[in-house]
């Protein structure tokens, strides 16, 4: 199978929708819509040319650390976020998009600030993965899975303005009364809080 051709369907700030034309497995030509949050040249470099595929955002599995002792407590970073395609709050953990310019590292850093106002203090590179797929079938968005510890106080001041989000440090019993609550959650979360749990 491979894509032919690529056309720009809808074009906003930060989601893109192409129509994808391809040949499928029988020699077919069919269609398939994707979403992306890259533009039409670098979509199409990425795929007619072989061009590296950057990561899109970053994930952050944060465990937290206490601020007198520098201890691990245990504790799992989770964010309460309203999503407007749901009309509702959904369990995550912090995430974001990388900036032009900007490294992962640099990302988690910005973005756990941001959203928690919460300091990174170190990435555990043994268990981050640079570069995963969210949703396939949808969309060629991809990001890192960053395993990281920090430290300081929870704070909303650092919110932007369409950021509604709760912060909450989560212990092991406390994470696993969530995941088997009715709450919404994003999947990523789910997974991050199955491994917390053990």
């Amino acid at each position: 199978m491979a894509i032919t051709n690529i056309t720009t369907l809808a074009d906003t700030k930060y989601l893109k929708l192409y129509n994808a034309e391809y040949i499928n497995k029988n020699g077919k030509p069919r269609n398939w819509t994707i979403a992306s949050r890259k533009d039409l040249n670098t979509l199409k470099n990425n795929y007619f040319n072989a061009a590296e595929d950057n990561i899109d955002a970053v994930i952050i599995v944060a465990t937290y650390v206490d601020k007198a002792t520098h201890a691990t407590e245990d504790k799992l970073v989770v964010i309460k976020q309203f999503r407007i395609p749901l009309n509702d709050y959904v369990y995550e953990i912090p995430a974001g998009l990388i900036d032009p310019g900007e490294d992962f590292e640099t990302t988690v850093k910005r973005e756990l600030k941001e959203e928690t106002g919460l300091d990174l203090i170190q990435i555990d590179y043994n268990k981050t993965k640079s570069k995963a797929y969210i949703s396939t079938g949808m969309t060629d968005e991809s990001a890192a899975l960053v395993y990281c510890t920090c430290l300081g106080e929870i704070s909303k001041d650092y919110l932007e303005p369409d950021e509604d989000i709760e912060i909450m440090l989560l212990s092991r019993q406390e994470a696993k009364n969530l995941i088997t609550s009715k709450e919404k959650i994003d999947i990523k979360a789910l997974l991050a809080i199955q491994n917390f749990i053990g």
